[in-house]
């Protein structure tokens, strides 16, 4: 499925970028993308899962993983009823479970994708995601969320009155989003057409192809080749005369939508500005220091800030008790960090290529214009679509969006608050989805990408309905 989703998000981008004229810097930001990936996400990373891998060792040969595996079997015996009790797994799950509820970011993921290649030792199809895989990545797309710092940051940048007033409606749109995904996944996993494939029938296929006349797509999918290729053409055909280019655009309310889009980014461009410079004044600084934060606020941010510590406390001490040589194992522990990291790199550069090529060529856009009219006719908030969505196809993309809807002059606060909730609410699950499966080479996600698409529906609905109804009359 990840291959029609990511062909549709290229091929509409192209279009889209022939189209309105954007091909030119849709490509300059591609390029970016690619160098961004390696340098700013992927070496990064690389860092980050030498140090965890080599603390995960350091947990496991203590048998610390045990322990906290043991602690929480009741729920996870459920959840993973195909993992051994005592598995490694266990204790790596728990762990990045741990770490998303706390909102610890990308220290999780270091976590998640140790858990992962546990899964797949036990994988008895090297090919094909296992349940416990689905499972584990289920949780992941629509962790529950305990207090969404982040969208809270933007609000507060953006001037808002009260921004911690999003935990709440945060906090039940994840709970449900995570009791839809989980009971999704253990429904989806039993249907045919989401069987786990053995390695045996892949092995097999190319002798099979060899019998049998070569592939020919059906008539409907030639028909959609043929579709996509004549729009692009007739789209690109515009390059060479842009006076027409204009006169189309203007006559088919493209332009109007575009002028619109620019309009807007540039009012939230000077609303940023202006309120830098509130908060660069004097006078802002001393009013800003009298605010006191409310004492639940500090005892989050203090857990937060112990977190990491406190592991790293626990995990060294625990290990000298049992005897384990702690700078060793931290060593050999970190020797697999690198390792992942570059093997996951092919899979985020094409997928953030895809999601920039969708994203700067014009097309989310223009999926707003067509779609106007149905939005509006089941009365959901047309300013929403974009972050609806960006969010599962890009963190970066979305945050993006998140804040230039927050320093809007023109958006309500229904809209603000609402858009912080739904980014609160959901995850980047076309990006979960490369990264985690990527790195331990599964080829068939199985229903993986069904049960992620409907969390990130299911918290997108609830954050919408808590939205009208906490935040329509501000």
């Amino acid at each position: 499925m990840l291959n029609y989703v990511w062909s549709f998000l290229v091929l509409t981008g192209l279009i889209a970028s022939a189209l309105f004229g954007t091909m030119g810097t849709m490509m300059d930001s591609v390029f970016v993308t690619c160098e961004s990936v390696v340098l700013k996400i992927a070496l990064p990373l690389a860092g980050k899962m030498m140090l965890w891998l080599g603390l995960l060792r350091v947990m496991e040969k203590a048998g610390l993983m045990e322990r906290l595996a043991l602690l929480l079997s009741p729920v996870l015996r459920r959840l993973f009823p195909d993992v051994p009790t005592t598995h490694p797994a266990m204790g790596a799950i728990t762990m990045n479970i741990s770490a998303n509820l706390l909102g610890l970011g990308n220290s999780a993921t270091p976590l998640g994708l140790k858990a992962m290649g546990h899964l797949q030792e036990i994988n008895p199809n090297k090919r094909s995601a296992s349940n416990a895989m689905c499972m584990f990545l289920a949780l992941n797309t629509a962790g529950i969320t305990l207090i969404p710092m982040q969208a809270i940051t933007f609000l507060s940048n953006g001037g808002m009155k009260n921004p911690y007033a999003i935990i709440m409606p945060t906090l039940a749109a994840t709970m449900c989003a995570a009791l839809v995904a989980v009971c999704s996944a253990k429904l989806l996993q039993r249907l045919t057409m989401f069987r786990s494939v053995p390695d045996d029938d892949a092995v097999d296929a190319p002798a099979e192809a060899d019998a049998v006349p070569a592939f020919r797509p059906s008539r409907m999918r030639r028909a959609m080749i043929v579709l996509v290729a004549v729009a692009f053409a007739a789209s690109a055909w515009l390059e060479f005369f842009p006076a027409q280019r204009a006169a189309f655009l203007q006559s088919s309310g493209l332009q109007a939508l575009l002028d619109n889009v620019n309009a807007k980014k540039k009012e939230s461009e000077a609303r940023g500005v202006e309120l830098q410079k509130q908060k660069d004044s004097p006078g802002a600084i001393s009013s800003a220091d009298k605010l006191e934060p409310p004492r639940w606020r500090k005892v989050m941010e203090s857990a937060s800030v112990l977190a990491i510590p406190v592991v790293f406390l626990i995990a060294i001490l625990w290990a000298l008790a049992k005897g384990v040589p702690v700078y060793e194992e931290m060593v050999e522990g970190a020797k697999e960090g690198f390792g992942v990291a570059v093997r996951i790199m092919p899979f985020l550069v094409i997928m953030l290529t895809g999601m920039t090529i969708f994203r700067d060529s014009g097309a989310l856009w223009l999926l707003e214009y067509v779609l106007r009219p149905m939005l509006e006719w089941i009365h959901l908030p047309v300013e929403l679509l974009p972050m609806a969505v960006m969010r599962p196809l890009s963190g970066s993309g979305a945050s993006g969006l998140l804040n230039e809807l927050i320093l809007r002059p023109g958006a309500s606060d229904f809209i603000k608050y609402t858009a912080a909730v739904m980014y609160g609410s959901t995850e980047t699950t076309f990006y979960v989805l490369a990264v985690y499966f990527g790195s331990v080479g599964i080829r068939k996600i199985r229903h993986a990408l069904a049960v992620g698409i409907i969390a990130d529906v299911t918290g997108m609905i609830c954050a919408i309905t808590l939205g009208r109804l906490l935040f329509a009359g501000g």
